[in-house]
C-alpha cells in the first residue's frame, strides 16, 4: 500500500513542523523569563544615604515555584511595570533602585513608586515632567550624579506634594532647584556649584527640618531661614558666607557655619532660638571687635566651637555651657601689673605722680585670661558647668590662669592651655 506510507510520512512531517514551531516560541519565552530572573534571584541591596544608616536589606529567592511563566515582555513602558534598567523587588513593590549603573537618562518612574534611587550614576539633566506620572514619591535619591541646573525643567518637583527627602548633593547645580514642595522634610544640596539662596528659594517649606548645602560657594543668606518654622538643624559649612544669616528660626537646635569668612555677630543673635544646643563656626574670621558682650550669653548652648579665629580675649559665655573650643586663636593671658590697686584688690583714689607721700601700688592681672568670662560671680553657688575647655595654639601661658579659676571651672575635666 504505498499510498498509506505516503499519507503517514507527510503526517509525520507535519507534526514534527508544528511541534519545532512550538518549541521555537517556547524556548525564546524561557529564555527571556531566565534573563529576567538572573537580575534579581541574587538580589540583595543596602541603601545609602548621606548621614543615614540603612534601614533594610533586600534577599529573596527566585520566584520560578510561584509565578507562572511569563509572556515576552512588551517594549513601551506600562505605568506599572519596573523599567528594564530598574530592579523592583516583589516584596517592596513601592521601591525602585536605578543606582550604580552607568545611566545618563532617568528611566520611566512608575506611578506606584515612593523610594527612588538614582545616586551613584552619570545623569546630567531632569526632563520636565520626569516625574509627573509618580505624584507618590516620599524619597528620591539623585545625588553622586552630574546634574547641571540649565538642564533642569523649571517645576520638576511641582507635582511631587508628598516628597519627604530629596538628595541632590555632589552634583553641578548652579542654583536652587525651584519650587520644592511643600512637604519636604529633608533637602541635601551639599557639593554643588550654588552662590546664592534667594529670599523666596525656600518659602513655604514649614515642615523642612534639616537643611544640608554645606562645600557650595554661597555667599549671601538673607532671611531665607526665616519662615522655617521646623528647622532644626542647618549645615551652612565650607561657604563663602560673610555675615551670618538673618533671623534664625525658633526651632533651630544645630547651626553649622565653621569654613566661611564670618568677622562679625550681632548683639543677641542666638537670642531668638531659645533651643539652639550647638554652634560651630570655627575658621572663620571672628574678633572681639565683632562681637557683643552678650553674644554668646545663651542659656541653652550647650556646645560652643570658635576655633581657628582671630580672637584676643575670651567671650563671655553662659554658665551652662558644656564645651567651649577656642584653640587656634589669638588669645594673650601673659601677667600683668595694674596701676591704682591696693593689696587686697580695693581701689586707691588718684594721686599725683609726683607726690611720693602716697605710692601708687600694682597687683598682679589677667587681662586676657578673666574668670568673669565663665562666672559673673564666683561662690560655693555659683559655677560654670563648663566640662572642656580648649585654649591650646594661643598666646596663653600655663600659669596665667587665674586663682580662682578651680572653683568657678569645678565640673572641668579637660582644660587645654
Amino acid at each position: 500500500m504505498p499510498w498509506a506510507t505516503t499519507l503517514i510520512l507527510i503526517l509525520a512531517g507535519l507534526c514534527g513542523s508544528c511541534l519545532g514551531q512550538y518549541n521555537e516560541e517556547e524556548d525564546l519565552a524561557w529564555l527571556q523569563y531566565y534573563l529576567r530572573q538572573s537580575r534579581v534571584s541574587s538580589y540583595n541591596y543596602v541603601p545609602y544615604y548621606e548621614e543615614e544608616s540603612p534601614a533594610y536589606a533586600y534577599s529573596y529567592p527566585s520566584a520560578t515555584d510561584t509565578e507562572p511563566e511569563p509572556e515576552p515582555e512588551p517594549q513601551q513602558a506600562t505605568p506599572w511595570r519596573c523599567p528594564q534598567e530598574c530592579d523592583c523587588p516583589p516584596n517592596f513593590s513601592s521601591a525602585m533602585y536605578c543606582d550604580t549603573r552607568n545611566l545618563r537618562y532617568l528611566p520611566f518612574v512608575p506611578s506606584r513608586m515612593k523610594y527612588v534611587y538614582f545616586q551613584n550614576n552619570l545623569i546630567t539633566s531632569i526632563q520636565e515632567g520626569a516625574f509627573d506620572n509618580a505624584t507618590e514619591l516620599e524619597w528620591l535619591a539623585l545625588h553622586n550624579n552630574q546634574i547641571g541646573s540649565e538642564k533642569m525643567g523649571k517645576r520638576v518637583f511641582g507635582k511631587l506634594q508628598r516628597l519627604e527627602r530629596l538628595y541632590m548633593n555632589n552634583n553641578n547645580l548652579t542654583r536652587m532647584p525651584s519650587p520644592l514642595p511643600r512637604s519636604l522634610r529633608e533637602l541635601h544640596l551639599s557639593y554643588n556649584h550654588i552662590s546664592k539662596v534667594p529670599p523666596n528659594a525656600l518659602e513655604g517649606l514649614e515642615n523642612l527640618t534639616a537643611l544640608y548645602l554645606s562645600h557650595n560657594f554661597i555667599f549671601e543668606m538673607g532671611a531665607s531661614l526665616k519662615g522655617l518654622s521646623s528647622l532644626i538643624l542647618a549645615d551652612l559649612s565650607y561657604n563663602n558666607l560673610r555675615k551670618v544669616p538673618e533671623g534664625l528660626p525658633a526651632s533651630l537646635e544645630q547651626l553649622y557655619l565653621e569654613y566661611n569668612y564670618i568677622n562679625a555677630i550681632p548683639d543677641d543673635y542666638f537670642q531668638v532660638s531659645p533651643r539652639l544646643l550647638y554652634v560651630r563656626m570655627s575658621h572663620n574670621s571672628l574678633t572681639n571687635q565683632g562681637l557683643s558682650s552678650n553674644t554668646f550669653n545663651s542659656s541653652s548652648i550647650l556646645e560652643l566651637d570658635l576655633s581657628y579665629n582671630r580672637l584676643q580675649k575670651i567671650p563671655r559665655v553662659n554658665t551652662n555651657l558644656e564645651n567651649l573650643y577656642l584653640q587656634g586663636n589669638q588669645i594673650n593671658g601673659e601677667q600683668g601689673w595694674a596701676r591704682g590697686w591696693g593689696s587686697h584688690g580695693v581701689k586707691l583714689p588718684e594721686v599725683d605722680p609726683s607726690h611720693r607721700a602716697f605710692p601708687t601700688k600694682t597687683r598682679p592681672f589677667w587681662e586676657e585670661f578673666s574668670i568673669s568670662s565663665f562666672c559673673s560671680v564666683v561662690d560655693v553657688m555659683n559655677y560654670s558647668r563648663l566640662q572642656v575647655l580648649r585654649l591650646d595654639g594661643n598666646e596663653i601661658k600655663r600659669n596665667a590662669v587665674p586663682p580662682d579659676a578651680p572653683l568657678c571651672l569645678r565640673r572641668a575635666t579637660v582644660i587645654e592651655i
